[in-house]
C-alpha cells in the first residue's frame, strides 16, 4: 500500500505516515485539499477520523479501504547498556490501544486493547508473551523438571520417580504448558498439553502432573520415558519481554477523536 509522508517544521523531521495517497495535494487558507480520481476533497472538516475517500485501487490493482487504523511506533531505550525486563505499559490518554513489543532478544510480546485497567485516569496492562514453545529456551518462563518414570492415563498422567526423587517443584502451576523431548537425542521438542492438576504425595507414592492433551498443537507422548519441561502461562504470570531496548507498535481502530499523550513502561534491570 502507498502512503503519504508529512514533514514537521516543529521537529525538523518526517514524523507521520497517512493512509491516503492523493493524485495532487495543496494547502490553502488553513485547509488541506487533495484530488483523487478526479474529485476534490477538503480534509479535517468532519468528525469521522482516519477515513479518506471511498474504497479505491492503487496502481498495482490492490484495493485500499477508506478507513485505516491509527498506529504509532517508537522505542523505549533507557539505560541502553543494561539488559532489562519490560513488564507493563501505561497509557496517558482517553482510549486503550492494542500493541506488539519486540526487543533484540524477543519478538513475542503483545497486549490487547481490552486488557487495560483504568486507574487514576491512566490505563495499565502487563505485557504478555505469545506461546513460543521450544523457541522460548532462553526465557525466564521456561523451567525443566526431568525424565518421567511412566506415562499413564492415555498420555494425560506424567509420573516421576520418588526414589531417587525427581522433584516437580513449586513453580509449575495449573494452566502452564508442558513440553517433552525424547531421549537419547532430546533434539526435537513437542507440546504435550496444559497442566490441570499436580499431585505430590510421597508417602502414598504419588509424584504426578496431570495434563489436558486435547488443546491444539499437542503431540502424543511415545513410551514412558521422556524429558519434561514447562512454560509458564502468560496470563497468570507476566515475565514481560527481555532485552536492551523495546520497540513497541500501538494500534487503535476508532474512527472517533482520541488522544494519546504518553506511553510509559515499568522497566527493571535483569540480573541473570
Amino acid at each position: 500500500m502507498s502512503y503519504t509522508l508529512t514533514y514537521s517544521n516543529a521537529v525538523q523531521g518526517w514524523p507521520s505516515f497517512y493512509s491516503y495517497y492523493p493524485d495532487w495535494i495543496i494547502g490553502m487558507n488553513n485547509y488541506l485539499y487533495t484530488f483523487k480520481g478526479g474529485d476534490l476533497y477538503k480534509h479535517n472538516v468532519n468528525n469521522t477520523r482516519n477515513t479518506f475517500y471511498e474504497q479505491w485501487w492503487d496502481k498495482y490493482g490492490i484495493p485500499n479501504n477508506a478507513f485505516s487504523n491509527s498506529e504509532i511506533k517508537s522505542v523505549i531505550n533507557a539505560s541502553p547498556l543494561d539488559n532489562k525486563l519490560f513488564k507493563t505499559i501505561t497509557l496517558q490518554g482517553d482510549s486503550t490501544w492494542s500493541g506488539t513489543f519486540s526487543t533484540d532478544l524477543q519478538s513475542s510480546g503483545y497486549i490487547q486493547a481490552n486488557w487495560f485497567e483504568k486507574k487514576e485516569q491512566a490505563y495499565f496492562a502487563f505485557i504478555r508473551n505469545q506461546d513460543v514453545g521450544a523457541a522460548g529456551y532462553a526465557l525466564r518462563s521456561l523451567n525443566g523438571i526431568g525424565n518421567t518414570l511412566t506415562v499413564t492415563g492415555g498420555g494425560t498422567e506424567l509420573n516421576f520417580s520418588i526414589n531417587p526423587l525427581v522433584a516437580i517443584g513449586g513453580i509449575v502451576s495449573i494452566g502452564d504448558y508442558i513440553y517433552f523431548a525424547v531421549p537419547p537425542s532430546y533434539g526435537v521438542t513437542y507440546l504435550a498439553g496444559k497442566v490441570t492438576n499436580i499431585i505430590q504425595n510421597y508417602p502414598l507414592g504419588t509424584n504426578q502432573i496431570v495434563i489436558d492433551t486435547s488443546i491444539s498443537g499437542t503431540t502424543a507422548i511415545p513410551g514412558n520415558v521422556v524429558y519434561i519441561f514447562y512454560i509458564k502461562n502468560s496470563v497468570a504470570e507476566s515475565h514481560g519481554v527481555l532485552g536492551h531496548y523495546c520497540v513497541f507498535q500501538m494500534e487503535n481502530s476508532s474512527s472517533s477523536k482520541i488522544e494519546l499523550f504518553a506511553v510509559e513502561s515499568n522497566v527493571m534491570k535483569s540480573f541473570p
